[in-house]
C-alpha cells in the first residue's frame, strides 16, 4: 500500500504496530525452525557418512565372498542359482514428518529379498555371498533414504531462510516506515488542529473584548 493512500488515524497506527509485533514473532519462529532443521540435517548427514563408510567395507566383503563362491562352485553353478532365486520383493515407501518436512522411509519385504527357505540347501559359499549382498542391499536403501531426507531438509532450510530474510529485510522495515509516516501525519494533524483552536479562541476572546467595550 502506498503511503499517500494511507489514512493517518490512530486506529491505523495501532494496526500497523500490531503487525510489526506479529512479524517479529513470526521471524523468531522461522529462525528457530531453521536452526532446528540445520541440527536435524547434520544429524542425518553424520548417519549417512557412517553408513557410506560401512558400505565400502561391506562391498569388499561381498566381492570377496562372490569370488570365493565362484572358485568353489564355478560360474555355471552360480548362474543356475541366480535363475532359481525369486524376484525382488517390492519396496514399501511411507512418509515421515521431520520438522514439518515430509520425507520417504523405505520398509517392508524389500529389505530382505531372500528369506531363510530360499537359502536352505545352497552351498555354504553361495549362501554367504547372498547374505553379504543382502546386507549391501539394505545399506544402499538406508543411504538412499538418508540422502533423500537431507535433500528435502536442505530445500526447506533454504525456503525458511528466504522467508525469514523477506520478513526481516523487507516486511518489517516497510511496516516501521508506514508507522513512522502515520505517526508523523497524525502529529501534524494534531498540531494543525491545536493551532486552529488557538486561532479560533483568540478571535473569540477578541470578539468578547470588543463587545464588552
Amino acid at each position: 500500500m502506498a503511503l499517500e493512500t494511507l489514512r493517518p488515524t490512530r486506529l491505523e497506527l495501532i494496526r500497523t504496530r500490531r503487525r510489526i509485533i506479529l512479524s517479529k514473532r513470526g521471524l523468531d519462529l522461522l529462525k528457530l525452525k531453521r536452526s532446528a532443521l540445520i541440527v536435524e540435517f547434520f544429524r542425518i548427514a553424520r548417519e549417512a557418512v557412517e553408513l557410506r563408510g560401512g558400505l565400502q567395507r561391506k562391498l569388499e566383503l561381498g566381492f570377496e565372498s562372490m569370488r570365493r563362491a565362484e572358485r568353489l562352485e564355478g560360474t555355471t553353478r552360480l548362474e543356475n542359482v541366480s535363475m532359481m532365486l525369486p524376484a525382488m520383493a517390492k519396496l514399501k515407501v511411507k512418509g515421515k514428518n521431520i520438522m514439518g518436512v515430509r520425507t520417504p522411509t523405505i520398509s517392508g519385504p524389500g529389505y530382505t529379498p531372500y528369506d531363510a527357505e530360499t537359502l536352505v540347501g545352497l552351498p555354504t559359499s553361495v549362501n554367504e555371498a547372498l547374505r553379504r549382498y543382502q546386507d549391501i542391499y539394505q545399506s544402499v536403501l538406508a543411504i538412499a533414504e538418508k540422502e533423500n531426507a537431507m535433500r528435502r531438509l536442505l530445500k526447506e532450510i533454504e525456503k525458511t531462510k528466504r522467508r525469514a530474510n523477506a520478513i526481516e529485510n523487507v516486511l518489517i522495515p516497510r511496516l516501521k516506515e508506514t508507522a513512522r509516516f502515520i505517526k508523523f501525519r497524525f502529529d501534524e494533524m494534531e498540531r494543525d488542529s491545536f493551532s486552529m483552536l488557538k486561532t479560533v479562541k483568540k478571535k473569540m476572546d477578541s470578539a468578547q473584548a470588543a463587545g464588552a467595550k
